[in-house]
């Protein structure tokens, strides 16, 4: 697999299984629940951006929760292993195909060595994950093998012709019986929490209402950093500079054009316009889910 710049490539020996990419997407990489503990070093979390559909995936794999998956975005991806094994294609729904001919989305399925997985763009929602018993094994960085777009750590988003390391499965690669799984859901429309702070006075009483009553809609600007908005702009009542602070997972960062965005996983650890409010970390995967021109709107809590 293709590094980062100063990232070194991953070293796979002839014997290991892997995982060769036959088409990487619009933007696929891998994500698990990310490297937490590092922020004053201004190293962001990354991580799956919808941690519930990731963990439901791996368990129906029979992975521990925490397993590297493949996380896509609208356009899906191809892969091929070079031995058989289990996997399980969730979140975002989409048509899957192992060898051209049809297979299970959301529910476990083999697909043997040499055959290709192909999960199709994305029908609804934006990001699929792509779980495999044993999980995929590229090197960790600062104990995760997520990919941070910010910062550069972890292994490079997919291209086409790169080889991922399969781990061993547990179990001998059995996964669990399911008759149904409770996918969550992809919303038509997104209703977001904010609670109030740290900078909400840094904004006028009319920039408050505007923030819990108009109607927003998901910028296509959006990625792995940050959910963009088009809407209605809030109003600041202190046009001074604010020195750069530490902001955290789900911060709303109101920037000079005043139209709020919410910080995602590759956000980054320290900013200098204010933050009106934040989200809460478990409303955060639906936002991840919100495809452009997806309706927004806040709500505020205590």
């Amino acid at each position: 697999m293709t590094a980062m710049p100063g990232t070194p490539a991953i070293a796979i020996p002839v014997t290991q299984a892997v995982l060769q990419v036959v088409r990487a997407g619009a933007l696929t990489t891998v994500q698990d629940s990310g490297r937490t503990g590092y922020a004053h070093l201004g190293v962001p979390r990354a991580g799956a951006l919808d941690a519930p559909a990731r963990q439901l995936a791996n368990r129906l794999t029979g992975n521990p929760a925490d397993a590297a998956v493949l996380e896509t975005t609208l356009t899906g991806c191809a892969v091929r292993p070079t031995r058989a094994v289990t996997a399980v294609v969730g979140g975002a729904p989409c048509r899957v195909t192992v060898g051209g001919r049809p297979a299970p989305w959301g529910a476990p399925f083999v697909v043997p060595a040499g055959a290709v997985l192909d999960a199709h763009p994305a029908q609804h929602g934006v990001r699929s994950y792509l779980a495999f018993a044993g999980g995929l094994c590229p090197e960790p960085v600062l104990g995760s093998r997520s990919a941070d777009l910010l910062s550069g750590l972890g292994p490079a988003p997919l291209r086409d012709g790169d080889a991922l390391p399969l781990g061993t499965p547990r179990d001998h690669g059995t996964a669990p019986g399911a008759d149904t799984a409770p996918w969550p859901g992809i919303p038509t429309s997104l209703v977001l929490p904010v609670r109030p702070g740290p900078r909400h006075d840094w904004f006028t009483p009319a920039a408050l209402r505007t923030l819990a009553t108009a109607r927003y809609r998901v910028s296509p600007h959006s990625n792995r950093i940050g959910l963009r908005t088009d809407g209605p702009a809030l109003e600041r009542s202190r046009l001074g500079e604010l020195p750069s602070e530490g902001v955290v997972l789900g911060a709303v960062q109101v920037p000079p054009d005043g139209r709020p965005v919410v910080f995602l996983n590759d956000h980054p650890t320290t900013g200098g316009y204010p933050v009106i409010g934040v989200v809460p970390e478990p409303s955060l995967s639906a936002a991840a889910q919100a495809a452009p021109g997806t309706e927004l709107r806040f709500t505020l809590i205590r």
